[in-house]
């Protein structure tokens, strides 16, 4: 029996730390809070896995670190991601561990036709895709065994994202929603269990270390088209959207500090945002879940 360590309880790490107990595998869970699904495979630590030491003793023994832990606030990526992110990388080292991370678009930067695989050129200009480019490349000269795995904006069941932010306050309230992006264009959705799914077992397979993957994920669709899909699933009357003009967000960024950190990346929500995982799916058999089956876990 395995041991695998996972650093946050989010989405991704409560995903990914059931599937390893489904398997039989051995999992500790470390949070800040002590969080995390109740399993009697998953053991539940309170601890700053930011903390070099701390995370290297919990970690003794680990086949397997998955990096999952994401501040929920742009504004505090710059000052949180980097100690974890080496924390992680000096856990993994003295423990000879695997470190999976969870990963996203976002060092690709803007890409002509919004077009995204495998070997996309990571070239971000904005701070956060800077940012995730540096701990990627930081990783990659630690000398570890590692794979990043990188999938779009999440939707399932708990997932921080458009569904739980804007469209169901709008469903359950019966009110519009305002969207800071083009209601039309494309855009790939990762479902959170397919991301859990593709960490695990491409975290195993060593043909996979030392380098990034993309997460198969159903084809793009519009804001406009998902809100729709939601609004089935939920059982209720359409959502009526409204368009948010582009400048708003960015008027608003000059004072506020959250709109910023959003303006920075409207890139994708104002063009497509195609991502292709076809290298991943044929090299190692996975394959996306359907969107219909995503958008029922996540609405129902």
């Amino acid at each position: 029996m395995g041991k695998h360590v996972v650093i946050g309880a989010g989405s991704i790490g409560t995903n990914v730390a059931r599937r390893l107990a489904e398997r039989g595998q051995s999992v500790r869970i470390v949070t800040r809070s002590g969080s995390g699904p109740e399993h009697r495979l998953i053991d539940r630590v309170a601890a700053d896995a930011s903390d070099p030491s701390r995370l290297t003793e919990l970690s003794r023994g680990a086949e397997v670190i998955y990096h999952c832990a994401n501040p929920p606030s742009y504004t505090t990526w710059e000052r949180l991601l980097p100690p974890l992110q080496e924390a992680a990388i000096a856990a993994a080292r003295a423990n000879d561990a695997v470190l999976a991370l969870t990963g996203s678009l976002y060092a690709y930067g803007p890409q002509p036709g919004g077009r995204m695989n495998e070997h996309t050129p990571m070239a971000a200009v904005g701070r956060k895709g800077r940012l995730r480019r540096r701990m990627w490349e930081q990783t990659l000269a630690a000398g570890i065994r590692t794979v990043e795995v990188r999938g779009a904006d999440y939707i399932g069941k708990d997932a921080n994202g458009i569904y739980s932010l804007l469209i169901e306050p709008a469903l359950k309230k019966g009110r519009a929603a305002w969207f800071p992006g083009h209601l039309d264009m494309p855009h790939t959705f990762t479902f959170n269990g397919d991301m859990a799914q593709a960490l695990v077992t491409l975290a195993s397979e060593e043909r996979a270390w030392g380098r990034p993957w993309h997460v198969p994920s159903p084809p793009a669709v519009t804001i406009r088209e998902l809100a729709r899909r939601y609004a089935v699933a939920a059982g209720r009357p359409p959502v009526r959207l409204i368009q948010m003009p582009r400048f708003v967000m960015r008027t608003a960024g000059l004072i506020v500090p959250i709109a910023r950190e959003m303006a920075e990346m409207d890139y994708q929500w104002y063009a497509p945002f195609h991502m292709d995982a076809t290298e991943t799916a044929g090299t190692f058999g996975l394959t996306a879940t359907d969107l219909d089956t995503a958008v029922r876990d996540e609405a129902s």
